[in-house]
Formats: structure tokens, C-alpha cells, sequence
């Protein structure tokens, strides 16, 4: 079984600067993901693991919505290069590192192409990530469940080698829909979900809807915000009320004893306290010679 690192630093996906008011660069505000995948990569063990870097652009061109979606044609090539380097490596499994949510688009489809009708995904996220095109935000990142399910932009589907059914998936940490018209979409799509207080205690909930998914393979995406602002900082959202850290790993290994994990996401570090320092130093005398 080969398994490979995928680093996919996308920050396209997000429209954010006006969520961390702290960063006073818009641009290196915009590209913090960017930086978030770069500083996962050091952070996450397992360096005998093949890695591989989905080139993404760090150019600062005017940011433009088209067809409902912000960065649509970049978002677009990106999407492609990261199907590109999953096709010619051809692993069994995959560790992906973001960037934003949509990072775990292409790894996860790629997998559900090679094993078809036997992937089941785990979105640990305090938000669904099931906007469209044309709705209020933008955000490519908040699309990403519903990119996976094949719903969206078609331009960006089409690139896309399969699509999980909302059957098999599974929102856990689930607190903030933003808008009552995503509440009410989740409903119509019938995607179940379980918040951090039904998971607070143990995985029991997690193991009931595991043995009913019908899939013997599992993808999870871990959006770190979906950690409790309280105990760490460390993504965009940061909303209160969320899992511990000792939680999310719980939660995590207790579905790798019941299914094979075939591919894991970690999703949406945005390394603030890195970035003010980025600026911090970028004014001391010698370093810009």
C-alpha cells in the first residue's frame, strides 16, 4: 500500500482579511494558508512518507469572482495539477496538508474513483461547507462538501474524477451554518451531523453511523477550526463552543479501529501570530539586502 504526503497550499479558496483584522496586510493576510501548509509540514510527522507539492500561486492579481466563485480559473489549473501528481503517483492512501478546505476536494474524489461505492468521508468542521455558486460568500473553501458530492461549478467539476453521495457523510463538530438557508440545504441534501457536545464523552455516535455507511474505506477532513477557541488558536473561525484537542484525536483514531482510513486532510491552519512576526521582521535593516 502506498501511502504519499500531499502538501496543497491553496489559499485561493478563501475571501478571510476581514476576519483577522490583527494581520494588517491584506495580501499576506489573503495567503496565511499558504504559510499554514508550509508550517503543517514541518510540524506533521512521518517524513519517510513520499511528499509531493501541488504548485499553487502566490501572485497577488486582482481578486475576481466568476460564475459565482472567487479565483474560479486559478482554483480551476490548481484543481488540475493536484489530479495530475494523484494520477501519476497512483497511492493507495493519502496525507494531505492545506491550505484551505477545498484541499481535500481532489485527494478525496481521487479516492472515491479508486474505490468506487466504498468510501464513506468524515467532515470534522464547525461549518458544513456546502455553499454553491451564487450564494452570499464566495469562498471556493465553503464549497468543498458539496464539490465533492458533485454539485457546483462546472468547470471545476468537470475535472473532478468522482463524487461521494450524501449518504456517506458525516459532519462531526458541526456549530455554525452561518445562514439558515445552509441549515435548511443540509436537511434536502439529508447529511447527518453530530456536534461537539454528542461527541464530548466518546465516539459512540460516531460508531453506530460507521457501521450503517455501507464503505469499508473512510476519508476524514480536520478543519482546525473546529478546535475550541478557547484552548488554541489556530484557524480563520473562531467560534465558541468547539472540540478539544484531545477530542478531535479521539475521534480520529477511534474511527481508524473501525474502517481503513485511506485519507486525511488537515485543513485551514492560519498561523496569525507567524504572520505578525513575518511583518514584524520584514522592517529590521539587513534583511531585505
Amino acid at each position: 500500500m502506498k501511502t504519499i504526503r500531499l502538501i496543497y497550499p491553496q489559499w485561493q479558496g478563501g475571501d478571510i482579511t476581514r476576519w483577522i483584522p490583527e494581520i494588517s496586510d491584506p495580501g499576506l493576510a489573503a495567503r496565511g494558508y499558504f504559510l499554514g501548509a508550509q508550517i503543517l509540514d514541518f510540524l506533521v510527522p512521518g517524513q519517510k512518507q513520499e511528499t509531493f507539492t501541488v504548485p499553487v500561486t502566490t501572485e497577488l492579481i486582482e481578486r475576481k469572482v466568476t460564475e459565482g466563485i472567487m479565483d474560479r480559473d486559478i482554483i480551476s489549473i490548481q484543481t488540475q495539477a493536484a489530479l495530475d501528481i494523484l494520477n501519476i503517483q497512483n497511492p493507495d492512501k493519502i496525507v494531505t496538508l492545506g491550505g484551505e478546505c477545498s484541499a481535500s476536494v481532489v485527494p478525496f474524489t481521487y479516492l472515491a474513483n479508486k474505490y468506487p461505492n466504498d468510501v464513506a468521508m468524515i467532515w470534522i468542521d464547525a461549518h458544513p461547507d456546502i455553499t454553491l455558486p451564487g450564494d452570499a460568500y464566495s469562498g471556493y473553501h465553503a464549497m468543498a462538501v458539496t464539490a465533492c458530492m458533485g454539485i457546483g461549478d462546472r468547470k471545476i467539476l468537470s475535472r473532478l474524477p468522482a463524487q461521494i453521495s450524501p449518504s456517506k457523510i458525516l459532519f462531526v463538530g458541526l456549530r455554525d451554518w452561518e445562514r439558515d438557508e445552509i441549515k435548511e440545504r443540509q436537511k434536502q441534501y439529508g447529511i447527518k451531523h453530530l456536534t461537539p457536545e454528542e461527541t464530548k464523552e466518546n465516539s459512540d455516535e460516531i460508531r453506530k453511523w460507521l457501521n450503517a455507511c455501507n464503505a469499508s474505506k473512510i476519508v476524514i477532513h480536520f478543519d482546525m477550526d473546529v478546535l475550541d477557541p478557547a484552548e488554541i488558536v489556530a484557524a480563520v473561525g473562531i467560534i465558541p463552543g468547539g472540540m478539544k484537542m484531545t477530542e478531535v484525536v479521539r475521534v480520529i483514531n477511534d474511527i481508524a479501529k473501525e474502517k481503513e482510513v485511506v485519507g486525511l486532510t488537515v485543513a485551514e491552519p492560519m498561523p496569525r501570530t507567524a504572520i505578525r512576526i513575518k511583518q514584524m521582521l520584514e522592517q529590521l535593516p539587513l534583511i531585505q539586502e
